[in-house]
């Protein structure tokens, strides 16, 4: 069972004590002992890396092209977190990153009304930029 470390750059202890790492893209590429097992990518055209990977398309500053796909990859995310390197990214790792990560803690547990602000607290201070992106974190309804 391979795991993040609290403490690391971007990994963020959902409730319960599973751990997901965010990343910004653009921040470059990763040393060995960094990779992920396995990660969700949100960009507006199609992106793939060396490990096993998902790929959503989500243009930046706006909502996901399809909402069911992202809702499905971020379910299996939170259920892989517990035995693998689980991350979550996009170009910048602020507004898309930062909600999809409001939507791993609701699957957590964290109320939705509180979502938005519990991943500002535990991810970024300015995560999930958009207002159209902070209602998708609260108002959406979770895949099971």
């Amino acid at each position: 069972m391979r795991s993040w470390e609290t403490g690391q750059d971007g990994v963020v202890a959902l409730p319960g004590g599973r751990l997901v790492r965010g990343r910004a893209l653009r921040a470059g590429t990763l040393t060995p002992d960094l990779t992920p097992d396995f990660g969700v990518y949100f960009t507006s055209r199609p992106y793939a890396e060396r490990w096993e990977s998902r790929w959503i398309a989500w243009p930046d500053f706006r909502l996901p092209r399809e909402p069911s796909e992202l809702l499905t990859a971020l379910h299996d995310a939170y259920e892989r977190a517990p035995r693998m390197r689980v991350e979550v990214a996009c170009d910048g790792g602020t507004g898309r990153t930062g909600t999809a990560i409001a939507i791993l803690a609701r699957y957590a547990g964290v109320a939705a009304e509180d979502a938005v602000a519990w991943t500002r607290a535990n991810y970024r201070p300015g995560a999930i930029e958009t207002p159209g992106q902070r209602r998708f974190a609260r108002r959406t309804i979770l895949a099971t």
